[in-house]
């Protein structure tokens, strides 16, 4: 049987200190996806002053939405003198990316 009071003994011995976190959420992002923990386990487990992240719990993925600032909308809109709708549609079309929305514009005004 697992004995939490030896083992938090033994982590102590060895150097190592555990601390849980009581977190609501925890997303993990990557370049397409989430990772979206809802009430998770969650502890900091401190060895040699160095923090490792513990992390368990049911999750779901769902696809990223591409976020565009404002301030790149703007960009582009001067950049090419275009309406800031066009910029945007222009922006998504290239996931975000300014010089290729820029030339996009460019070449079909």
């Amino acid at each position: 049987m697992f004995d939490q009071k030896k083992m938090r003994k033994m982590m102590k011995q060895m150097g190592m200190k555990m601390t849980e976190i009581e977190a609501e959420e925890v997303i993990i992002r990557t370049p397409d996806e989430e990772y979206v923990f809802e009430r998770p386990d969650v502890a900091v487990i401190s060895v040699a002053g160095q923090k490792t992240f513990q992390l368990s719990g049911n999750y779901t993925t769902r696809r990223r939405q591409l976020e565009i600032s404002d301030q790149d909308i703007s960009l582009v809109a001067e950049q090419v003198g275009c309406s800031k709708e066009d910029a945007e549609k222009a922006l998504r079309e290239f996931k975000g990316d300014i010089a290729a929305a820029i030339l996009s514009l460019t070449k079909s005004s």
